[in-house]
Formats: C-alpha cells, sequence, structure tokens
C-alpha cells in the first residue's frame, strides 16, 4: 500500500460522507453533504498513532444509517412516481449492494426494480406450471416498451435532473431535486421451480433488458442478497466488513484501473467462500477479519483453478469467469497484503523493523484488540 495512508484516510472519510459526489445530488443536500464532511466519526478517534490500522476499521464499517436511508428514501420515491404516470403497472423493488448494506459511499446509486406485473416468465418443470397462462409477447418486446416509456416519464417528471439513457441495462437519473442517484431497472418476474415449490421471494427471479443488444437477461438478486445476509448474520457481521473492506481497498488502490476489473458484486460473491470461522473471530478482534481478507485473497490468486470455480451465491455462475477479474483480484490483493503487513506492525512492536511472515501477521491481527472511541 504505497499511495500515503493519510491521502487514503482523507478519501475513505470522504466517500462514506458524500463529499466525493455532490455534483450528483441536489443542491439542498449538496450543502448538508459538505456540511456533514466537517464532523468526525467515531473510527477516526481510534488508534490516534496507527493510520492503516484506523484506515482498516473505517473501511470494514457500514456508512451512517441516514445516508442509506435517503438513498432509500429517493429511489421508493422515482419509483412512485413511474407508478403513477406509467401506462404498464409495474410493482418496485431494490436490488444491489443498498438493501445488502456492503455500499461504501454516502452518496451510492440505487438499484430500482421496476417490475413490469402484465409479464412473466416461468420454469415449465416447476411444480405450479400449469397454472401459467401463455402469452404471445417476449421478454424483450415487453421490457424494450417499459424502458421507452419510463425514459420520456423520467425526462417530464424530473425536468431538472440529469437522465441518462446510455447504459443498456438501467436509466440514471440524478441531479435536479433528487437526493441520490437512482439506476431504473426495468424487469419482469422469472418465476423459478424453486420459487414454485417455496412462494419465497428470495426464490423468485427477474429478467431485466440489456437495450444495447438487444436482449434479456435471466437475475437471482433476492437469492443473492438472502445468502450473503445469512452467511453474514452467522459470522456476527464479518462478512460485510470484509466485503466493504475490500471495495474500499479496491477503490484505493494505486493501480486502481487494474482494480476496477472485478466488479463488486464478484467481491461480494467471492468473499461468501472465505473461512467463516476466522470472519466469525471479528466479533472480538476486528482485525482478524482483515487477516481472513487477505489469506482468502491470496488463496484465490495463488490456487487459480479452484478459485474459478466458485460459484455465485444465488448458483447462477462461476464468480471469476474472466480473465480481466483475475487481474483484478491480483490488484486488489496486493493492496491487501500491503495493508495487513503495515497494520500488523502496529499491532505487534516487535514485526516494526521486520518483513514478517504470513503467520506472524495472521497472528498479530488475530490477537489484537482495538479499544472504542473514547
Amino acid at each position: 500500500m504505497t499511495r500515503q495512508i493519510d491521502s487514503r484516510l482523507r478519501t475513505l472519510a470522504q466517500r462514506r460522507k458524500g463529499g466525493d459526489r455532490l455534483n450528483r445530488v441536489s443542491k439542498e443536500q449538496a450543502v448538508l453533504l459538505a456540511q456533514d464532511g466537517l464532523s468526525i466519526e467515531s473510527w477516526q478517534r481510534r488508534v490516534g498513532t496507527q493510520p492503516h490500522t484506523r484506515y482498516t476499521l473505517g473501511a470494514m464499517e457500514a456508512v451512517e444509517r441516514r445516508y442509506t436511508e435517503i438513498s432509500i428514501e429517493t429511489a421508493l420515491r422515482v419509483g412512485s412516481q413511474l407508478q403513477q404516470k406509467l401506462s404498464i403497472p409495474v410493482t418496485l423493488r431494490l436490488q444491489g449492494s443498498v438493501p445488502l448494506n456492503v455500499h461504501i459511499r454516502g452518496v451510492s446509486d440505487v438499484d430500482l426494480l421496476t417490475l413490469d406485473t402484465r409479464f412473466l416468465r416461468y420454469d415449465p418443470n416447476g411444480l405450479r406450471a400449469s397454472t401459467y397462462g401463455h402469452s404471445p409477447l417476449t421478454s424483450t418486446a415487453v421490457l424494450m416498451a417499459l424502458r421507452l416509456e419510463e425514459e420520456r416519464l423520467l425526462r417530464t417528471t424530473f425536468p431538472a435532473a440529469a437522465v441518462d439513457t446510455s447504459g443498456g441495462k438501467a436509466i440514471t437519473i440524478e441531479g435536479g431535486s433528487l437526493a441520490r442517484p437512482v439506476d431504473v431497472v426495468p424487469s419482469h418476474w422469472w418465476d423459478t421451480a424453486n420459487y414454485q415449490a417455496t412462494q419465497a421471494e428470495h426464490d423468485r427471479g427477474v429478467y431485466i433488458l440489456d437495450k444495447k443488444v438487444p436482449e434479456t437477461i435471466s437475475n437471482l438478486p433476492f437469492l443473492h442478497i438472502k445468502r450473503v445476509g445469512d452467511a453474514d448474520d452467522a459470522v456476527f457481521g464479518g462478512l460485510r466488513k470484509a466485503i466493504r473492506l475490500t471495495k474500499n481497498v479496491k477503490n484505493d488502490a494505486e493501480n486502481e484501473a487494474a482494480a476496477r476489473k472485478l466488479p463488486s458484486f464478484d467481491i461480494a460473491a467471492l468473499l461468501y467462500h472465505a473461512d467463516r470461522n476466522a470472519l466469525a473471530l471479528g466479533r472480538g478482534h476486528e482485525l482478524a477479519i482483515l487477516g481472513e481478507t487477505q489469506r482468502f485473497l491470496d488463496w484465490c490468486w495463488n490456487n487459480k483453478d479452484a478459485a474459478k470455480r466458485l460459484m455465485t451465491p444465488d448458483g447462477m455462475r462461476t464468480v471469476l469467469n474472466t480473465d480481466a477479474k483475475m487481474e483484478g483480484l491480483r490488484a486488489i490483493s496486493v493492496e491487501m497484503d500491503a495493508l495487513a503487513r503495515e497494520v500488523a506492525r502496529e499491532q505487534a512492536p516487535s514485526l516494526r523493523n521486520l518483513d514478517p511472515s504470513w503467520s506472524q501477521v495472521d497472528a498479530a491481527l488475530r490477537q489484537a484488540r482495538i479499544p472504542l472511541a473514547a
């Protein structure tokens, strides 16, 4: 981690409080966020003489709850306007890092699914398959119609906002009167065989449109959220902390262009396979989470064939399914190695003038107890 740690601490604080995205929110929110930027969070008051440790603690923490609430409120406000004005009936759901609470920005884009309720696809092998009717329409035709109407309505309903329709899968709207950016994702339900058996919404899938092809893509966003959330509960919050830590390290990487090649979704999907007993140690020894994150990313790079077989939590595909993602993994792993060594040196005085072994680093991180802020 060769970039100056003081610079990284400033960037982390700014990112957590939205100071890096003042141009993407309403003027009123920009003023409030600028004022918030002057306040100090509790992690910033811990281990004053150990900056790498302080960075790690801040990088693991959830952003302030009110920031997340504003993100969700804004997305639902946009969705409510669409529900009122669309000629097509839709229901609303959130997907992505915000509802999973692994976002790392005070100003986060929120993925808003607008689900056309007139049409769905279903697994013909499911228990309830015989109860579904047949439609002559196609997913692509249905979602293209929904997309075009939403593009028009977002421009007329929020005339002061910037509406970006260049993305294949989402319409991005930001600024104007909006407190947060929102990615509107036209979609419809996909009743999987599991959903037909359980009727549990986390087993229900969606189809989204890639306008650029055009084609539709199946997805299980709620199963991803459910499985990552359940795994995190089992390790007392350690998995979400590992995900946030890795995403922050990715954003602050010296080789940022390479690090960006591993998407945030895949970071969460990959760390889902980390050692849960090791992550659970973070309940009493927070830095053990850093130790396990470093170890696991290093294992993935050094055991590429095995790592490439790891599946996303929803079981839809392998995580590391491109060479670009492997390049991103390497860049992030190098950064995590450097951070773990520096934190270990801060926690174990005997290591400060050494190039410690990984067993020494791991021991220092697992044994450290960091006092709470005064």
